[in-house]
């Protein structure tokens, strides 16, 4: 009956239906984003978030609840992208917690999951600032009433648009630029989402998306957004959330099943990492500077009315882990794709990406053997404009790219690109993720291993000592040593390292410089 509790089967079907309403408007919330700096797309990052929580409601029991809710709770958690993303994982925990316990959901106990919400959202935050998404999803609270879960959500959604169309008077921002808040948009789309699957809705067309990319934009004190994923955490959130608290602004620390997901806006991001470093296994880390993203986000939007002449002849696409390198890809003109070693991206990842760069051709450079085939795939779609050079480690994404000009054929780019990328040798040293014997090599897991383009060639000892025993071993009067040190590794460590090669080598160059990939001690080029 439609009037009828919710099942546990029925609220899975109903927030995986959310994720594909809130998909149509993804564009549409991102063209909203305009405040303060741009920090990743609005709409992007909660439709990512609502896809994880999607994928655990995939493998979770349908007719429990406990499951359920778990499932929405962590996926959220695991999926959050971003500011935006990170609050709506909150916003979903205190829903997932509300229904935790119940056989099915009533229309009051909907109402009551929706203020749990918002009071999750709130408690996430160590400053809140009203005008935000975090405004509207207690101004939908507020409104949620009526008997069936159809009319409180009803009611909800009338309530948090008549707090949305406030948002421009409590943020100078939205009002300068005219728009209402994006996180909160992208909020109520979620509910929408939900109350049509319960009415049978079809999904909505696509809206014509207006931009309203500012090309002025106020400066923000803190210029790295910087996010962080921990499990086994040896500190409670808050006291992870007071540690954190002075390296900068726009700060949430939150935690969910086991794990804490942070993000910052900060001017040091090495030893903000550091810090949390030191009570919990990092999984995962993100840092982008917010400047370059800036420019890169209007630079998309102008695209679109450069005349052709102003279209460059090439253009250059990146898969990439680890901030460090990601800043060195953007800074030798590559759209970047994020992911790698264990985070491989989709070929939709690879596809979106290429759409967006505005040049007659395309060259991509996948930079791992498992995102390869993607890549290829990405190829196929798109056509013979797009060129995938084959490399296999982001030593030869490097090679490539120092080569990469964008007025020039890719025909003419690809083999001087190929070329540089043979002429790298890529070591990476990482911990061994179980036990096993490769070749002469007996492994235990958590042992240190290393790689020689990508080819495991040592086990044991410290990550300094594996850095250096394969420098030995691959040595051939190199003249560059560059070293990109993983989110656990310290400046004294990095030091140290870097005066061992020094003294091993020393006609070479050493370089060393922070954000290497993630899960990895050391990336090591040599050439």
């Amino acid at each position: 009956m439609p009037d009828a509790n919710l099942t546990p089967a029925q609220v899975a079907a109903a927030l995986r239906y959310a994720t594909d309403w809130l998909g149509v408007y993804r564009e549409q919330v991102n063209a909203l984003n305009v405040y303060p700096v741009p920090d990743g797309d609005t709409g992007t990052n909660m439709h990512l978030t609502m896809q994880s929580v999607r994928r655990e409601l995939d493998t979770c029991d349908e007719h429990d609840m406990k499951s359920v809710a778990r499932a929405i709770s962590y996926g959220a958690l695991l999926g959050a992208r971003g500011n935006s993303g990170v609050i709506l994982s909150q916003l979903l925990k205190g829903f997932s917690e509300a229904i935790r316990d119940l056989r099915d959901v009533s229309g009051a106990q909907l109402a009551h999951a929706l203020d749990a919400a918002q009071r999750s959202g709130y408690s996430a935050v160590m400053k809140p600032v009203e005008g935000t998404i975090l405004t509207v999803a207690r101004e939908a609270a507020a409104g949620a009433r009526g008997g069936s879960p159809r009319e409180v959500l009803r009611a909800a959604i009338r309530s948090g648009y008549d707090g949305l169309a406030r948002t421009p008077d409590l943020l100078p921002a939205l009002k300068q630029a005219g728009v209402v808040d994006s996180g909160g948009q992208g909020y109520l789309y979620v509910l929408e989402g939900i109350l049509g699957q319960l009415e049978g809705q079809a999904l909505p067309e696509a809206p014509t998306v207006e931009s309203y990319a500012q090309e002025q934009f106020e400066t923000e004190e803190f210029g790295y957004c910087t996010e962080f994923l921990m499990e086994n955490a040896t500190a409670p959130i808050e006291q992870i959330r007071e540690l954190v608290a002075p390296f900068g602004d726009s700060l949430l620390v939150v935690g969910a099943e086991g794990y804490v997901k942070g993000h910052i806006h900060t001017n040091d991001p090495d030893a903000l990492l550091a810090t949390v470093g030191r009570h919990g296994k990092m999984l995962r880390t993100k840092v982008e500077d917010m400047s370059e993203q800036h420019t890169e986000i209007l630079a998309m939007a102008g695209a679109t009315a450069r005349a052709e002449e102003e279209v460059p002849q090439t253009g250059l696409v990146a898969v990439v882990s680890g901030y460090g390198l990601t800043k060195l890809f953007r800074s030798l003109g590559a759209r970047i794709v994020s992911g790698g070693q264990t985070q491989n991206p989709s070929v939709q990842d690879i596809v979106d990406a290429v759409r967006s760069v505005s040049a007659r051709e395309i060259v991509v450079l996948p930079n791992n053997k498992n995102v390869l085939m993607a890549a290829q795939k990405a190829q196929e779609l798109l056509g013979d404009h797009v060129k995938v050079l084959p490399t296999r480690t982001l030593g030869q994404g490097v090679g490539a790219a120092l080569n990469f000009t964008p007025d020039t054929p890719a025909a003419d780019l690809l083999p001087a690109m190929q070329e540089a990328a043979a002429r790298v040798t890529t070591l990476e040293v990482t911990r061994a993720s179980r036990s096993t014997s490769i070749g002469d090599l007996d492994i235990t897991e958590g042992d240190v291993i290393g790689l020689r383009d990508d080819e495991l060639v040592h086990a044991g000892g410290t990550p300094e000592d594996a850095v250096l025993a394969m420098l030995a071993a691959a040595w051939a009067d190199q003249e560059i040593v560059t070293v990109f040190t993983g989110p656990n590794v310290t400046d004294e460590q990095a030091e140290g390292l870097a005066a061992r090669v020094a003294e091993a080598h020393p006609d070479a160059e050493v370089e060393t410089h922070a954000g290497g990939p993630d899960l990895y001690d050391y990336l090591v080029t040599i050439e």
